[in-house]
């Protein structure tokens, strides 16, 4: 699996008012995660020469991933504000004009991928910010009629200048992707007159086969053109919710390897319970990450056996 897209750095707001650096971006995170639960995976992304960009580096490498397609630049390290108020969701401020993530075009990616690569994955700010948007658009066109393709567009508004032309863009994302991962909240601010359910099966028409949408404490629902199975997240006493949905991508694309349904066409055979089962591994990730610290998800030994045989 090649996950795509930026990393930096959260500065957390801590109980006592002060901010702690901890390294983050919603692709790192599903990177490191999906590295947890046994996936191999590598990461496409442009990382500082700086000290935090040294730090994102040494993560991904103690992580076991694979760093060959990863581009290196001299411009500082994004970073990202996290505010936390009680009962909701957390709030981000991002300092991200001038910094490295995005600064590359079409001619800095990979020429070729390994064989090895069968499932590319795609969010968040990287498909925002310019030249780095376009360029990884390009990627996500070029590689998506002979590999999975997966999205999960981790909407951050304070980003997006004109919401119509990112609602469009995105639009134009969904006949090559296969499975799209959104949030309740995302889907309420892309599509404010419309339901999540309206809206998933909408974009299942334009391509993609299977449709998550998160339901923040309430669980998630999986739909696909004929099916929509829903599953009550676990109970846990929450500690930092930083990251959740981050692990939850994460979990569905290894349940989904586990499976054999990371391919193409493959996930039109998931039945119910395969889909029942697949988004309980993945509220359990996402479970043990909100009742610890910072963006922390579990190692597979974690949840238990069996483990998983992932595709690539």
């Amino acid at each position: 699996m090649l996950v795509c897209g930026e990393a930096l750095i959260d500065l957390a707001e801590t109980a006592a008012g002060r901010y702690t650096a901890r390294p983050a971006g919603s692709p790192f995170n599903v990177a490191i995660a999906c590295a947890r639960l046994t996936v191999p995976v590598a990461y496409f992304g442009r990382l500082s020469t700086d000290h935090f960009g040294s730090r994102l580096r040494a993560v991904l490498t103690d992580e076991g991933i694979d760093l060959r397609y990863v581009l290196s630049g001299n411009e500082p390290t994004p970073l990202a504000f996290v505010h936390l108020v009680a009962g909701q969701e957390p709030d981000y401020t991002f300092y991200v004009q001038g910094t490295v993530d995005h600064k590359f075009g079409p001619a800095d990616l990979p020429v070729t991928l390994s064989r090895e690569v069968t499932v590319l994955h795609f969010g968040s700010l990287s498909l925002v910010l310019e030249p780095g948007a376009s360029a990884l658009e390009e990627l996500l066109r070029r590689e998506s009629a002979h590999r999975f393709i997966s999205l999960d567009p981790n909407v951050r508004p304070t980003l997006i200048p004109d919401r119509a032309t990112y609602v469009r863009r995105l639009s134009s994302w969904l006949p090559h992707l296969d499975l799209v991962k959104a949030s309740e909240a995302d889907l309420a601010w892309l599509h404010p007159e419309e339901t999540a359910e309206a809206v998933a099966q909408r974009w299942l028409a334009a391509g993609p086969r299977l449709i998550v949408v998160t339901l923040g404490s309430r669980g998630a629902i999986a739909i696909t053109s004929g099916q929509s199975v829903f599953r009550a997240a676990p109970r846990i006493e929450v500690v930092d919710t930083v990251g959740a949905g981050d692990s939850l991508m994460a979990g569905l694309l290894a349940a989904l390897g586990s499976e054999g349904a990371l391919q193409k066409g493959a996930l039109h055979r998931l039945a119910d319970s395969d889909l029942a089962r697949m988004l309980d591994h993945a509220l359990q990730v996402a479970a043990i990450t909100c009742s610890r610290l910072g963006a922390d998800p579990p190692h597979y030994h974690e949840l238990g056996p069996p483990a998983p045989t992932p595709d690539g």
